[in-house]
């Protein structure tokens, strides 16, 4: 049989005589284990902390050991290994530690700000941990894993038209702010941001590089506080070091040499930028050139400016990935692939400090992924296809008893829309959201509960439920006390239009209100399966 040819599968059992438990037997009787084997350990001290706040910064540098010209040796700033996973979290904890030592922010005070998300985490993150509500605002094209992570740390995240850019993003923060009396810090116009990286990023790495020449600091802008912060630092302290500043090619606001006009109002600029295009790279280059970055121009804190284009920098970030073992996301890779075409300028010998400013896990909804699969590949099918044919280990079951064939009786006859179901089934989630997507209310009955633990009494259940109906499956659904199948069934049923008359009879069709018939739902019911199986429309999601 070739790899790609579709076959037949047998599933075997296991037996003290089968090759699958010789296997497994083998595996008991290896070499002793060599406790004594080196291991390479952080040299980091493990330490104690107070808060979440006090773990952020102290990123390491690590030097690409494959990726790097030959002779030209390159260290990039781990700004993932902050808590949140990005630099920004320098940023948030210091305008937040600023605002409370100058008494700009009040105890319980809501924090707003804009963001294209990784600020937000940051923010998220500390209000979290210091007991303020925080909000953010940010554009709708940002990704979706930012604004989950942000609403799970109990921000409330605003979104906004991506087609007015940052100037709708300002626009609602400005009009919730007056109206709700909420604490703004600003991060493009707040020196905190700047100082929070002249204390901590800049010493990090001259501190990190102590006994070696660094000749080359490469980072983007987005606010501008890591390149007017750590080139101040560089600037009075490493003075021979070379700072390059990064920008996105297809929006060259810095490069146009067209400056900002800001205002005085507070609201930062009235106008976007002339040059300004919408870019892959998340968190750099606003529609206007940042205080902060006009300020390192002015100031001479940066010696060359240079351009990546979007595709260079989800090639880079992806080659990062797989030839040195480091997840970076889209940002990163845009400062990396600029350092990497200028450190083949260099001599041999130079040493070069590059800043990746976040993890590459807050891009799986982005191009980033684009061509990475959820599904299996050729090669891996192939993989798969070669080895023997795999089965599931038997679980015993006890045998059907008469109370245990009462309660699941009993149950059944307690609701309209019965099911009996575990508490961590996916499938069993499915029938659940479903249900609450249409409007119909149901009881459940979850075997695997604890309090069905003490006798094994949640395996009878389960067994007598299995006699019943002659399925092993779960979760099982019944509809006036008849068995109607299992989630996918009624999802099956709900397409063909064979689910909502049965449910119409029993009485549980929802009121017509004003989201319309079944409460409004009009969508295919397969989307609430688990997201790795191949009928979900969303599995790649």
């Amino acid at each position: 049989t070739t790899p790609s040819a579709p076959r037949m599968r047998r599933w075997p059992t296991i037996t003290a005589r089968s090759s699958l438990f010789r296997l497994f037997a083998r595996r008991g009787s290896s070499m002793p284990f060599a406790e004594e084997t080196k291991l390479l350990k952080n040299p980091a001290p493990a330490l104690r902390h107070d808060s979440i706040c006090s773990t952020i910064g102290s990123t390491p540098l690590v030097k690409l050991q494959r990726s790097a010209p030959p002779g030209v040796n390159i260290y990039v700033k781990s700004e993932f290994m902050n808590p949140m996973g990005s630099v920004k979290d320098r940023l948030a904890l210091g305008m937040i530690e600023f605002a409370e030592q100058h008494g700009l922010l009040k105890p319980g005070q809501t924090v707003v700000e804009a963001t294209s998300g990784n600020t937000g985490l940051g923010l998220a993150m500390v209000c979290a941990s210091r007991g303020y509500p925080f909000v953010c605002v940010m554009s709708e094209a940002f990704s979706i894993e930012r604004r989950k992570m942000m609403r799970f740390l109990g921000a409330k995240v605003v979104l906004t038209n991506p087609a007015h850019k940052f100037g709708g993003m300002l626009q609602t923060l400005l009009a919730l702010k007056e109206k709700h009396g909420w604490y703004w810090p600003n991060q493009f116009e707040n020196e905190a941001n700047a100082w929070v990286h002249r204390q901590t990023t800049g010493p990090e790495i001259l501190q990190a590089m102590e006994g070696l020449k660094l000749d080359w600091f490469v980072c983007a802008y987005g606010t501008g506080g890591t390149i007017k912060g750590v080139g101040q630092v560089l600037k009075d302290k490493s003075p021979h070091t070379k700072v390059l500043l990064c920008e996105p090619s297809n929006a060259p606001v810095v490069y146009s040499g067209i400056k900002t006009e800001y205002t005085t109002d507070g609201s930062i600029t009235k106008e976007s930028h002339p040059v300004f295009r919408p870019h892959l790279l998340q968190g750099w280059t606003p529609d206007f050139v940042p205080k902060m970055v006009e300020d390192s121009t002015e100031q001479g804190l940066y010696d060359e400016l240079s351009h990546v284009s979007g595709a260079e920098a989800v090639a880079a970030s992806q080659e990062l990935a797989r030839s040195e073992g480091i997840f970076s996301g889209t940002s990163g890779g845009g400062v990396l692939a600029v350092a990497l075409r200028k450190a083949k300028e260099l001599p041999a010998g130079s040493n070069m400090v590059v800043m990746l400013p976040d993890t590459g896990e807050r891009y799986l909804s982005t191009p980033l992924f684009d061509d990475v699969p959820a599904d299996m590949t050729a090669e891996e099918k192939a993989y798969f296809d070669s080895v023997p044919a795999t089965t599931a280990f038997p679980q015993p079951l006890p045998q059907p008893n008469d109370e245990g064939r009462q309660v699941v009786r009993d149950f059944i006859a307690t609701d309209t829309v019965s099911i009996v179901a575990m508490e961590s089934c996916e499938f069993c989630w499915t029938i659940f959201k479903f249900l609450k997507a249409i409007g119909v209310s149901y009881s459940s009955l979850n075997f695997d509960a604890l309090e069905y633990a003490p006798g094994n009494k949640g395996n009878v259940i389960r067994a007598c439920t299995q006699e019943l109906t002659g399925e092993v499956t779960f979760p099982q659904v019944f509809v006036d006390g008849k068995f109607i199948g299992g989630a996918a069934d009624a999802c099956i049923k709900w397409k063909k239009g064979e689910l909502q008359p049965l449910l119409e009879a029993a009485g549980v069709k929802p009121p017509v209100g004003d989201n319309g018939d079944w409460n409004g739902y009009g969508g295919d019911p397969f989307e609430f399966l688990p997201k790795w199986m191949t009928k979900n429309p969303l599995r790649t999601k």
